[in-house]
């Protein structure tokens, strides 16, 4: 996209950044300027030790005060902070807006990692009672930052952003691929997107249309996607939440999709939500998106959420809380399909090249070691590895039991002494699993030092368990495999 799809010329560009640099308006100079006691209070929106270290309106001071405290300041301090770029071209572009007798911010600027902008809509919570713009652009958001930790970030030629609305997304793509295109249907979002990318001094292809309709027939080695996911009748009033299509069909059309979207090895992750109906099993239902892909998926379930929670966070988001038959609608059409909960998560899909396509939906909602994108690439990697091994190779390796392993044990007393009811194995990082496990699991575990090779381990295990050595690899190999895949054990190179 060219200038003239920037909310400011490129020339304005150029003047907004000299500005923001000059200022040191990133944001580690803020943090520094604000210290840690403000710095935290305005990650919960209490402004005033922000607002107290402040005082002085120097240019940072301003620009903090208008675009971190969302204050009203004197047009003489805001053109000063903003120089050289003039007031004229921030108020064309909506940067600002006139309020009282001063200007205060008309978009949100944010400062965002070591030296890159954002430029987004100002949020809901920012101006309330004014109604959210059909196609508003979201900032830096919780889904945005769950995207962002999710994504696989090894080097790649090609990336694709579908959906981008203000770049977020390409902005970390940009660390890692060699070329970044991104796309949104909606051309206001692009215009935030092209400016963003000019304002970081990045250049990315920059395409309009509905989901992957702009990119047909071209391939990528990444696509990332925050989309459009929220789940109702089909009703769209806000671009950057309502897909358009009906229940949670978006996450199965982007299943769809990712064939013929991803080269060879190639990734594709996304948000989505799913619903959860009343009498049917919703990892079977999430199953059925991917049948017939040929790819390998790891779908995981974040969190869950029932109707009426729903539907209030997504009223709440665009300012709509007070539109009772809004609700009542939304409720009703959840009831008259049966709908109980519904679940929000991260699909991760890779085109291995494989004919046996490894597909796990799961819970995984406890709490997991950051980037949660190292975890799924490594996934990855170990279902590439049980894969090439296969049941031979699983066997004649040698393994390590994880880092920090723990144990617990739930044991009754009676009249023989302690009788151990329940173990538990517990992974303290990574993906924090806690399994139950039953005695010969704990002994393969316990046994896995890297000194002997499984098969070696099993010969003194069916000694003991009186079985043969076969017998025991039988029903052991699906079991190490789990063990393997969930990371609590790891194979030792030779």
């Amino acid at each position: 996209m060219d200038g003239h799809d920037m909310l400011l010329s490129p020339a304005g560009v150029d003047a907004l950044r000299t500005a923001l640099t000059n200022a040191d308006f990133t944001a580690n100079g803020i943090a520094t300027r604000l210290g840690p006691v403000a710095t935290s209070g305005v990650a919960r929106n209490d402004f005033r030790a922000a607002l107290r270290a402040t005082t002085d309106r120097d240019p940072l001071a301003t620009l903090i005060r208008v675009f971190i405290c969302e204050q009203t300041e004197p047009e003489a301090a805001v053109a000063a902070a903003l120089a050289p770029l003039t007031i004229t071209e921030a108020l064309e572009a909506g940067l600002v807006e006139r309020h009282g007798d001063g200007l205060r911010m008309g978009l949100d600027l944010e400062p965002y990692a070591d030296d890159w902008w954002v430029l987004a809509d100002v949020p809901a919570s920012a101006r309330p009672g004014r109604p959210l713009h059909a196609e508003h652009v979201l900032g830096i958001g919780g889904a945005t930052q769950t995207m962002i930790g999710a994504a696989v970030r090894r080097p790649v030629d090609t990336a694709l952003d579908l959906g981008t609305g203000s770049g977020v997304q390409a902005l970390h793509l940009s660390t890692h691929a060699r070329q970044v295109t991104a796309t949104d249907v909606s051309r206001r979002a692009l215009r935030f997107a092209a400016t963003t990318a000019a304002l970081n001094g990045q250049d990315w292809e920059l395409l309009r249309g509905d989901m992957v309709a702009p990119v047909a027939g071209r391939r990528f080695d990444l696509v990332v996607s925050n989309p459009p996911f929220v789940v109702g009748p089909g009703t769209t009033t806000h671009v950057y939440r309502d897909s358009g299509r009906v229940g949670d069909a978006i996450g199965a059309e982007l299943a769809a999709a990712a064939p013929t979207l991803l080269t060879e090895g190639g990734t594709m992750q996304y948000l989505a939500n799913w619903v959860h109906v009343t009498g049917e099993d919703w990892a079977e239902r999430v199953t059925g998106w991917f049948a017939g892909t040929g790819l390998d998926a790891w779908v995981v379930q974040r969190e869950v959420a029932d109707p009426m929670a729903y539907v209030n966070l997504w009223l709440t988001d665009v300012g709509d809380v007070a539109d009772p038959q809004r609700m009542a609608d939304w409720l009703d059409w959840f009831d008259a399909h049966k709908v109980e909960a519904i679940g929000f998560g991260i699909v991760s899909l890779r085109r291995s090249g494989h004919d046996d396509p490894v597909l796990r939906v799961e819970d995984l909602r406890q709490r997991v070691q950051a980037p949660m994108g190292d975890r799924i690439a490594t996934w990855f990697d170990r279902q590439d590895w049980l894969r090439e091994q296969g049941t031979d190779g699983v066997l004649a390796a040698r393994y390590r039991a994880a880092e920090g392993l723990r144990l617990h044990q739930e044991a009754t007393m009676g009249e023989d002494g302690w009788g151990v009811d329940r173990q538990v194995l517990d992974m303290p990082h990574g993906l924090r699993w806690s399994e139950e496990i039953d005695p010969l699991v704990l002994a393969l575990v316990g046994g896995a030092d890297g000194r002997l090779p499984l098969r070696d381990q099993l010969a003194l295990l069916a000694v003991a368990h009186d079985v043969t050595v076969d017998e025991l690899a039988e029903a052991a190999g699906p079991i190490v495999a789990h063990l393997v895949e969930r990371g609590f054990i790891e194979p030792v190179e030779a």
